[in-house]
């Protein structure tokens, strides 16, 4: 068969594959916590952390469901406002998620205050510090009292840019750059906490938690740029202190505080929410789910069968294969738990048949079970994707075999010592 009526049929079995994935989903939304718990509780299965599933499902729902937004009638998530801050020590049950933002710092001051409620903050993204010239200058100094002016004028400068912040009512200061000792002096005498050196993308987080505004120059800065919270604290976490922002009042951003006895153990617990997390974040922006347990490409494998006799020709051996190579999920499955993957697809292939498209493998007692009810879920989104690029990676090799086969052909020519209608070919080609 030529690859061109493979890849016919490829296509054909891809674009039926995609339509009854649709036909079998499920609708969900936003608001069925339980559902979107499963999903999450899916994904976790299998990995290190799978001990706490439960927990950590709860901890990655509540994070998707607090930055999901919605724009032109659906939920849009952003993962970028999800920030994982991993720590060593205490135990997996300590991880927590922040309505807010935890920022990897301390407060510059010992003068300045520790905890701060009802916050009003401001996010600067200048230095607090006496700007040097932009072009190189000399300047001659003839006496103590031109020394002096400089100095108070220096002072001045540091002075006005921490009155102007006391001004428009700031109380919690979060600077991208540099502040000076002076102006940390002055900050700690007015009570304002201050926290320099702030990641850019934690300033982004800063902003969307709390509802500032960032402020290029000081001197800019009026009271609507001020962000709130109802508490911003120092605390000691693995005996490294991390500033808290928490109880914003809308936080489009979250911080999720990741704990653990070891290196190797927070690393597993972030894999496990960092795909807990996706799971969540495909079914709220699709609002769709489908069984997993290999039960839609079960699904898929029977249907296409069907499909293959209605299309016939050569195209029908194409898309009985593509169907064939679907049960390898379901197999495979199997295989890992232990089962014996012939006996086990034949059981759960005829029991598909008889009781619907949510039966697959229950990898626990290796027999068929319905997935829906087990709570084995999984987003629409997953095997539709799988099944694209899958079919796009086969056809895109199917459509350069013949090239590989052409230069073949041209090296065994070369070596009789002739030059063959296959290196024109092969050149063309070129």
């Amino acid at each position: 068969i030529h690859p061109s009526i493979i890849v016919k049929g490829y296509v054909l079995a891809a674009e039926k594959a995609q339509e009854i994935l649709e036909n079998i989903a499920r609708d969900v939304n936003v608001d069925d916590v339980e559902t979107l718990k499963k999903a999450a509780i899916t994904s976790i299965t299998g990995k290190a952390a799978e001990e706490e599933r439960d927990y950590l499902a709860q901890i990655a729902v509540e994070a998707v469901r607090q930055v999901a937004e919605k724009i032109d009638g659906r939920y849009v998530v952003d993962l970028d406002n999800i920030k994982f801050e991993k720590k060593e020590g205490g135990s997996v049950k300590d991880t927590q998620l922040i309505k807010g933002v935890v920022v990897d710092k301390e407060v510059v001051h010992p003068g300045m205050p520790k905890r701060v409620e009802n916050a009003k903050i401001a996010l600067i993204n200048e230095a607090l510090e006496v700007k040097e010239t932009e072009t190189d200058a000399e300047i001659r100094i003839t006496s103590p009292e031109q020394l002096q002016a400089f100095l108070e004028q220096e002072e001045r400068m540091l002075r006005e840019m921490v009155e102007k912040i006391r001004e428009v009512g700031a109380n919690v200061v979060f600077v991208q750059k540099g502040i000076d000792d002076l102006a940390q002096h002055y900050l700690a005498k007015y009570g304002i906490m201050a926290v320099r050196r702030v990641k850019k993308s934690d300033m982004e987080k800063l902003a969307k938690a709390t509802g500032a505004k960032i402020v290029t120059n000081v001197r800019d800065l009026t009271p609507e740029d001020l962000g709130h919270a109802d508490l911003v604290e120092q605390r000691k976490v693995a005996g490294e202190n991390m500033v808290f922002v928490e109880g914003c009042k809308n936080p489009k951003a979250v911080t999720i505080l990741i704990r653990g006895g070891t290196e190797h153990v927070v690393d597993e617990v972030e894999r496990a929410l960092e795909d807990a997390v996706k799971v969540v974040k495909d079914i709220v922006e699709d609002g769709k789910i489908v069984a997993a347990g290999g039960a839609p490409e079960i699904e898929l494998a029977i249907r296409l069968d069907e499909y293959a006799k209605a299309v016939g020709g050569k195209e029908q051996l194409a898309i009985e294969a593509f169907a064939e190579a679907l049960k390898i999920i379901p197999r495979t499955l199997a295989e890992n738990a232990g089962l014996d993957p012939i006996e086990t697809l034949v059981k759960v292939i005829a029991a598909h048949k008889e009781k619907g498209p949510t039966i697959g493998v229950d990898v626990f007692e290796g027999e068929p079970a319905d997935m829906l009810e087990r709570g084995v879920i999984a987003p629409l989104r997953v095997p539709k994707q799988a099944i694209k690029s899958a079919s796009e990676a086969a056809i895109m090799i199917l459509r350069i075999d013949d090239v590989i086969a052409a230069s073949k052909l041209d090296k065994n020519k070369d070596k009789e010592g002739g030059k063959g209608e296959s290196e024109d070919f092969s050149s063309d080609l070129d």
